[in-house]
């Protein structure tokens, strides 16, 4: 059985200083905490803050984890990021990351999470970016192993469209023709 998510939302926390003095919320099933300290789980839930930025988050989840590089489950949903902290790429067991209803604006940003081989879930609605033209298939070509998103499957026929659509502009090498009218 899975050990229960580290659970940190609701509590105006805005840095990852602020999580480190606080005291996870209870769940339905009780939380394995080691000698050390240290939580037995692989997500973390740090929703419904005002996070605004992620420095310190490594450190913070090093020092609240047992197995740190095991994190597989992150939610940031409900804070205010402006943009997805190259931090995010470093939790390379990430399989579902939940970053909706922040402040993200920019679509290139998303192009960060395609280094994460993992990363199968990702929620992005409530962001300004999801107003962008194209949203849904540029975040498919970013990230092709993606099996949800925004709480909806990705299906066979938007991968195939977002690989057509979304593939790198292929350049024309230039020929020499010899004129001799």
């Amino acid at each position: 059985m899975l050990d229960p998510p580290l659970d940190f939302s609701f509590k105006c926390l805005s840095t990852m200083a602020d999580v480190l003095a606080e005291e996870p919320n209870p769940g339905l099933r009780p939380l394995k905490r080691w000698s050390n300290r240290r939580f037995s789980s692989r997500a973390l839930r740090l929703n419904n803050n005002i996070i605004t930025d992620l420095t310190g988050l490594q450190v913070t989840v090093s020092t609240l984890l047992q197995h740190p590089t095991l994190l597989a489950w992150i939610d940031l949903s409900f804070n205010d990021l402006s943009h997805i902290d190259p931090v995010l790429t470093e939790l390379q067991q990430l399989r579902v990351l939940y970053l909706h209803g922040n402040s993200i604006s920019k679509l290139g940003e998303v192009d960060k999470l395609g280094g994460l081989p993992f990363l199968q879930t990702l929620t992005l609605h409530g962001n300004a970016l999801e107003n962008e033209r194209g949203y849904r298939g540029y975040v498919i070509a970013a990230i092709p192993q993606m099996k949800m998103m925004d709480f909806s499957a990705v299906t066979n026929q938007e991968r195939r469209m977002s690989r057509i659509w979304h593939q790198p502009a292929h350049r024309h090498k230039p020929t020499s023709h010899s004129s001799d009218t």
